[in-house]
């Protein structure tokens, strides 16, 4: 049972990672109904590793524009590669700086179906509203390669809000690219490149954290490892769909969404505290 529990935790995830509607919001909601039978620390461990097939999935489809070792790629073309690495790593920085202290505060503290149904709802509202004020702006960054490196810090700042649960990495970063001035395509991509880093670092860490005091059983490797793949399938599928759909629509779509969602959470647990 675990295994077809972590198969569709593995979907769910793979779905919900790059799509800027809050993975974190969509696993909680499906913990209530999709259990794990191994401990809370491993369950822990689990929902934030299973990303790391996600991550591979990003490796994946980007693997060309993002190796600077091509031998199909110029000289000058491999420059811009590790150009982009170098903004990505800027980009992170803050999380690096800010979200590995307060990584067990957050966990213990904001991981609650108030504070998720509050954030999925805040930046659904949020979405429709900028992307109607985005309307007829025009973006002053088009190319990741002429992106400054202070936009990519400044995108980093934006990716800090993710550190509150529901609130999507992926959904903080496109937002407040777009409200900086970069194309809905490149903030897209941009925070698809930042969740390599983000996502390998914040995967590291809660395997060690869950080292440190746990050992991996033979069934909890299997169980973690078809959740991984499961994600990486389902989220090669998810970013081709979103790259597609970004050409000829913005993101008010996904704003509505968050928005039911959001009150879904608050009437479920709303009236499971009641009765």
């Amino acid at each position: 049972m675990n295994i077809i529990k972590a198969i569709i935790l593995g979907i769910i995830e793979g779905i919900t990672e790059f799509l800027p509607i809050s993975s974190t919001g969509h696993l909680y909601l499906a913990d209530e109904f999709i259990k794990l039978s191994e401990s809370k620390a491993f369950i822990n461990m689990f929902m934030v590793v299973i990303q790391l097939g996600a991550i591979l999935a990003v490796v994946l489809i980007y693997f060309h524009k993002l190796n600077p070792f091509s031998p199909k790629k110029a000289q000058r073309e491999k420059g811009q590669t590790w150009q982009l690495w170098f903004k990505v790593l800027v980009a992170v920085i803050p999380s690096i700086i800010v979200g590995l202290p307060l990584n067990d505060w957050m966990d213990a503290h904001l991981n609650t179906w108030p504070v998720i149904s509050a954030t999925l709802i805040i930046y659904g509202i949020l979405f429709i509203v900028i992307e109607r004020w985005n309307k007829g702006r025009t973006s002053h960054f088009n190319d990741l390669n002429t992106l400054p490196y202070s936009i990519a810090l400044g995108i980093g700042m934006f990716q800090l809000l993710s550190l509150i649960p529901g609130t999507s990495r992926s959904g903080a970063t496109i937002l407040g690219a777009i409200i900086i001035g970069t194309s809905r395509f490149v903030a897209t991509e941009f925070s698809f490149f930042m969740a390599i880093p983000t996502m390998f670092g914040a995967s590291l860490l809660k395997i060690v954290k869950f080292l440190a005091h746990n050992s991996f059983s033979g069934d909890q490797v299997a169980v973690l490892l078809v959740g991984m793949i499961v994600s990486f399938v389902v989220a090669y599928l998810s970013i081709r769909f979103l790259l597609n759909y970004i050409k000829k629509n913005d993101f008010q779509a996904f704003g509505w969404y968050r928005i039911v969602l959001g009150i879904i959470v608050i009437a479920y647990f709303g009236l499971k505290a009641i009765f």
